[in-house]
């Protein structure tokens, strides 16, 4: 893949349907469940990307059997019913949260157990605090070997002891759904009360939906007969926002445009909700039982949204400002400052050096969008041959959402304006993205002719 990579927009109205990948977030959280269950569980349509080897490298280092299969999708994991079966490890967690925050607590089930926990810089100022107060108020002993509350550390597990614990996630939601995990598998009743404001309540709810599947145990998949028992990931929800709003950037969708997998039985994934956003925006959508078909609407324009119970597609509605009619307001979503970057501020950088007006706030942003700045910066990049260029921070959300932007064939030539920097960063929960992408494009266009 280039780098940067230049964006070829779309010279006809998307057509066809997208296949998602699995969410990052069920499956890493099913990663940790499957591990803790006391039967061996196969995921099915798991997610293969940076963020979930992680998390398959760091249970194989704690001694559980974890067998991959990239092309069938799938993830077998043999169980040892809340045990973890190594006492000693050194983990590197790099920039996944959901890792960085699901592996200690369920490594403070072992009893005399020491390990060692990093992650890569970013991760080093990501907030752990809330989850390491817990696990000390439960008889964890941690070391750090930098900052206090934050990677690198050495955690030393005498098992969870005690009846109730205060939890703080108003950081992240993933602290309290680890605790969660954790909890189910604690001996006797650990009962966690929460402290402060639960942000992303969905993911939370999420995780409390996943729990039983594994900890009573699964139903026989009378469709698979034998010891294994077996999980559906759902697609990414997430993931699915970039192509929900893709017909803003393409001049529509033809008849037929469909998402799927995604539809009325998405029911882990709160990110489903971007899509009352896009019906804001005026795209028709509809709902099938396990697709949702997306068309243009007349116009586009600005709203005003509280993105917290979905923060993570902030970003794609924010991106894709400088298209609508009239001002997009943006809230809630305060804790992006501290994920896998200041989500507000690199959003801020790089609409500013777009031409758009921006007000950023510390919980969100105002973009006014000027099109006609925009298009006169594009085409002088384009004479000059020196693209429009998006930095994007580390951040595979950045760079996606910014790469549907680019869609949009802003200057009427067909010819790129756009180049996204270090596309290779969308491995974390997207890795064949821009792939996806540019395989639409030309079916679109050769669909067109």
């Amino acid at each position: 893949m280039k780098d940067p990579l230049p964006i070829t927009p779309f010279t006809a109205p998307v057509k066809g349907s997208v296949e998602l990948p699995g969410s990052k977030s069920i499956t890493n959280r099913a990663l940790i469940l499957a591990a803790l269950c006391r039967d061996p569980v196969t995921l099915r349509g798991a997610l293969f990307s940076r963020d979930t080897e992680i998390m398959v490298k760091a249970l194989r280092s704690l001694g559980f059997k974890v067998n991959t299969s990239e092309k069938a999708k799938t993830i077998r994991i043999e169980g040892r019913g809340g045990m973890i079966p190594e006492a000693t490890a050194e983990i590197n967690v790099g920039n996944a949260g959901t890792a960085a925050r699901f592996l200690p607590a369920a490594l403070c089930l072992k009893k005399r157990g020491h390990y060692t926990l990093d992650g890569d810089e970013a991760m080093r100022h990501r907030p752990m605090k809330g989850l390491l107060d817990a696990l000390r108020r439960l008889g964890a002993e941690i070391e750090f070997k930098g900052r206090p509350d934050h990677f690198p550390f050495i955690l030393h597990t005498h098992g969870l002891s005690g009846n109730t614990v205060e939890v703080d996630a108003s950081a992240s939601s993933q602290i309290l759904s680890a605790m969660m995990m954790a909890a189910a598998w604690s001996k006797g009743h650990l009962e966690l009360h929460r402290v402060g404001q639960v942000i992303s309540e969905p993911f939370v709810r999420m995780t409390a939906k996943l729990i039983p599947r594994f900890n009573r145990g699964f139903v026989p998949d009378i469709d698979a007969p034998g010891f294994d028992q077996f999980f559906h990931v759902e697609p990414d929800a997430t993931a699915a926002s970039y192509f929900v709003a893709l017909p803003i950037a393409t001049g529509g969708a033809a008849p037929g445009y469909q998402i799927m997998g995604l539809g009325e039985n998405t029911e882990l994934q709160g990110d489903i909700g971007f899509l009352t956003v896009a019906q804001a925006v005026g795209l028709h959508v509809t709902k099938r039982a396990y697709h949702t078909e997306i068309a243009p609407g007349p116009a586009y324009h600005g709203v005003t949204q509280n993105f917290n119970p979905f923060s993570d597609t902030f970003l794609t509605l924010a991106a894709l400002a400088p298209l609508l009619e009239g001002p997009t307001h943006l809230t809630g979503i305060a804790h992006t400052r501290k994920q896998e970057t200041d989500r507000i501020l690199a959003m801020a950088t790089e609409l500013k050096k777009l031409g758009q007006g921006v007000e950023e706030f510390e919980d969100g942003l105002t973009i006014t969008p000027n099109l006609k700045k925009l298009r006169a910066l594009a085409a002088k990049g384009v004479k000059a041959k020196k693209l429009l260029s998006i930095e994007t921070y580390e951040d595979h959300r950045v760079a996606m959402s910014f790469g549907i932007l680019g869609c949009h064939d802003l200057l009427g030539t067909g010819q790129p304006w756009l180049q996204i920097q270090n596309p290779a960063c969308c491995g974390k929960t997207f890795p064949n993205f821009f792939d996806v992408l540019e395989d639409l494009r030309k079916a679109s266009k050769k669909r067109a002719k």
